[in-house]
Protein backbone atom coordinates (compact mmCIF):
# COMPACT_ATOMS: atom_id res chain seq x y z
CA UNK A 1 0.00 0.00 0.00
CA UNK A 2 1.63 3.35 -1.06
CA UNK A 3 2.24 5.25 2.55
CA UNK A 4 1.29 9.02 2.70
CA UNK A 5 4.76 10.01 2.56
CA UNK A 6 4.74 8.61 -0.97
CA UNK A 7 1.96 10.21 -2.23
CA UNK A 8 3.69 13.72 -1.02
CA UNK A 9 6.96 12.31 -2.72
CA UNK A 10 4.98 11.62 -5.78
CA UNK A 11 3.46 14.89 -5.69
CA UNK A 12 -0.45 13.72 -5.17
CA UNK A 13 -0.26 15.89 -1.92
CA UNK A 14 1.46 18.97 -1.86
CA UNK A 15 4.52 19.35 0.23
CA UNK A 16 7.18 21.91 1.61
CA UNK A 17 10.02 20.67 0.61
CA UNK A 18 13.62 22.16 1.36
CA UNK A 19 15.88 18.55 0.14
CA UNK A 20 15.75 16.26 -2.29
CA UNK A 21 18.22 13.81 -4.29
CA UNK A 22 18.34 10.43 -5.40
CA UNK A 23 17.27 8.78 -2.00
CA UNK A 24 15.85 11.26 0.32
CA UNK A 25 13.56 13.96 0.54
CA UNK A 26 13.25 16.70 3.11
CA UNK A 27 9.89 18.50 3.87
CA UNK A 28 8.02 20.46 7.05
CA UNK A 29 5.46 18.88 8.76
CA UNK A 30 2.17 20.29 8.81
CA UNK A 31 1.93 19.96 12.03
CA UNK A 32 5.46 21.50 13.90
CA UNK A 33 6.59 20.75 17.85
CA UNK A 34 9.09 24.35 16.63
CA UNK A 35 9.40 26.45 13.28
CA UNK A 36 11.02 24.86 10.99
CA UNK A 37 9.91 20.81 12.13
CA UNK A 38 11.41 18.72 8.65
CA UNK A 39 10.69 14.89 8.52
CA UNK A 40 13.77 13.68 6.24
CA UNK A 41 12.08 10.73 4.53
CA UNK A 42 13.75 7.96 1.81
CA UNK A 43 12.06 7.91 -0.79
CA UNK A 44 11.61 3.61 -0.62
CA UNK A 45 8.92 2.61 1.28
CA UNK A 46 10.88 1.19 4.26
CA UNK A 47 8.18 0.83 7.07
CA UNK A 48 10.53 1.42 9.73
CA UNK A 49 14.53 2.41 11.03
CA UNK A 50 15.40 -0.98 11.80
CA UNK A 51 14.58 -2.22 8.30
CA UNK A 52 16.68 0.22 6.30
CA UNK A 53 19.70 -0.83 5.03
CA UNK A 54 22.93 0.00 6.77
CA UNK A 55 24.01 2.99 3.65
CA UNK A 56 20.43 4.39 3.48
CA UNK A 57 20.44 4.63 7.13
CA UNK A 58 23.81 6.43 6.82
CA UNK A 59 22.57 8.86 3.97
CA UNK A 60 19.32 9.39 6.09
CA UNK A 61 21.36 10.71 8.96
CA UNK A 62 24.19 12.78 6.73
CA UNK A 63 21.24 14.73 5.16
CA UNK A 64 19.37 15.37 9.00
CA UNK A 65 22.61 16.04 10.44
CA UNK A 66 22.77 18.89 7.38
CA UNK A 67 19.00 19.88 8.04
CA UNK A 68 19.87 20.37 11.42
CA UNK A 69 22.59 23.00 10.80
CA UNK A 70 20.77 25.01 8.59
CA UNK A 71 18.15 24.88 11.73
CA UNK A 72 20.41 26.10 13.94
CA UNK A 73 21.72 28.83 11.98
CA UNK A 74 18.13 30.18 10.32
CA UNK A 75 16.78 30.15 14.14
CA UNK A 76 20.05 30.64 16.04
CA UNK A 77 18.80 27.86 17.70
CA UNK A 78 21.29 25.98 20.20
CA UNK A 79 20.81 22.88 19.34
CA UNK A 80 19.18 20.85 16.11
CA UNK A 81 16.62 18.31 17.93
CA UNK A 82 15.90 14.64 16.61
CA UNK A 83 13.28 12.12 17.08
CA UNK A 84 12.50 8.93 15.47
CA UNK A 85 8.96 7.43 16.44
CA UNK A 86 7.31 6.11 13.15
CA UNK A 87 4.05 5.05 14.89
CA UNK A 88 1.77 7.36 13.01
CA UNK A 89 2.90 6.44 9.00
CA UNK A 90 4.95 3.10 8.42
CA UNK A 91 7.14 5.33 6.38
CA UNK A 92 10.43 5.44 7.89
CA UNK A 93 10.97 9.69 8.85
CA UNK A 94 13.26 11.13 10.91
CA UNK A 95 11.75 14.54 12.86
CA UNK A 96 14.34 17.09 12.96
CA UNK A 97 13.84 20.58 14.35
CA UNK A 98 15.58 23.72 15.90
CA UNK A 99 15.32 22.43 19.86
CA UNK A 100 15.71 25.17 22.52
CA UNK A 101 15.10 22.50 25.45
CA UNK A 102 14.55 18.99 25.99
CA UNK A 103 11.04 19.88 28.24
CA UNK A 104 9.71 21.08 24.36
CA UNK A 105 10.53 17.87 22.88
CA UNK A 106 7.34 16.00 23.03
CA UNK A 107 4.94 15.64 19.96
CA UNK A 108 2.26 16.95 22.58
CA UNK A 109 3.30 20.41 21.21
CA UNK A 110 3.06 20.19 17.83
CA UNK A 111 0.81 22.86 17.31
CA UNK A 112 -2.25 21.97 14.62
CA UNK A 113 -3.63 24.14 11.91
CA UNK A 114 -1.01 26.21 11.46
CA UNK A 115 -1.81 28.86 8.69
CA UNK A 116 0.03 27.88 5.33
CA UNK A 117 1.53 31.05 5.05
CA UNK A 118 3.62 30.41 7.90
CA UNK A 119 4.30 27.19 6.89
CA UNK A 120 5.50 28.64 3.42
CA UNK A 121 7.89 31.20 5.40
CA UNK A 122 9.33 28.05 7.79
CA UNK A 123 10.19 26.79 4.36
CA UNK A 124 11.74 29.39 2.28
CA UNK A 125 13.76 30.42 5.72
CA UNK A 126 15.42 26.96 6.02
CA UNK A 127 15.70 27.18 2.12
CA UNK A 128 17.70 30.13 2.01
CA UNK A 129 20.20 28.44 5.37
CA UNK A 130 20.29 25.21 3.07
CA UNK A 131 21.74 27.38 0.37
CA UNK A 132 23.65 29.24 1.92
CA UNK A 133 25.53 26.19 3.70
CA UNK A 134 26.64 25.16 -0.20
CA UNK A 135 23.49 22.79 -0.60
CA UNK A 136 21.89 24.83 -3.21
CA UNK A 137 21.87 21.20 -5.62
CA UNK A 138 19.67 19.42 -3.08
CA UNK A 139 17.54 22.39 -2.30
CA UNK A 140 14.45 21.74 -4.84
CA UNK A 141 13.61 24.56 -7.63
CA UNK A 142 10.17 25.22 -6.68
CA UNK A 143 8.83 25.05 -2.77
CA UNK A 144 5.88 21.98 -3.58
CA UNK A 145 8.47 19.75 -5.50
CA UNK A 146 10.58 17.20 -4.59
CA UNK A 147 11.92 17.39 -8.13
CA UNK A 148 15.51 18.96 -8.43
Amino acid sequence: MTTLFTKIIDGAIPGRFVWADDLVVAFLTIEPITDGHTLVVPRAEIEQLTDAPDDLLAHLISVTKTIGLAQRAAWDAPRAAVLVAGFEIPHLHVHVLPAWDEASLTFANARHGVPGPELDAASERLRAALRTAGHAAQVPAALGSPAL
